[in-house]
């Protein structure tokens, strides 16, 4: 989606996500936490293949496919080696919410119902990009709404079915 006479790559626009008051954050972090376990059942469902990919693009960004999108703003790194977790929810760095598994374990990107305090693709709550966020620079939002599903279906995932 850069420039394809120059070959320069785009720029992203951060997206501010909204203020809310202590209170009101806490309990839709409890609501949201809630919905995501109930979401994983008593058989451990997991989200679609196609979900997944959005999700981790919305998360880590496609450069390590050969793409120019950037991880998300609030990705941070664990103190586990190789982890990740979301800085923007509040959920924290531990087993729970780190966004990728390894082997068969249940990630958070697994869950069938899962919020993006961004409102990203993939997620449960996703909302459309705004028509400002086409103007250079773009948001991340959407440069993913406009991807090729080809360049989606590359994004490498597991998804371990439960036994």
């Amino acid at each position: 989606m850069g420039c394809s006479s120059c070959g320069n790559k785009n720029e992203f626009r951060e997206v501010e996500k909204k203020e809310e008051n202590k209170i009101k954050k806490s309990i839709g972090m409890v609501q949201s936490y809630a919905s995501a376990l109930a979401s994983r059942g008593l058989t451990n469902k997991k989200v679609s293949t196609t979900t997944k990919q959005l999700r981790v693009i919305s998360c880590f960004g496609n450069e390590v496919v050969g793409g120019e999108l950037p991880p998300c703003q609030h990705l941070k790194k664990s103190k586990t080696l190789g982890k990740h977790f979301c800085g923007g929810c509040g959920c924290g760095d531990r087993e729970a919410t780190w966004l990728i598994a390894q082997g068969d374990k249940y990630s958070k990107l697994d869950h069938p119902k899962l919020s993006c305090p961004l409102n990203m693709p993939g997620f449960t709550d996703y909302k459309p990009s705004n028509p400002d966020e086409a103007e250079p620079p773009i948001t991340r939002k959407y440069y993913i709404e406009n991807m090729d599903q080809r360049k989606v279906e590359e994004v490498p995932v597991t998804i371990i079915e439960s036994k």
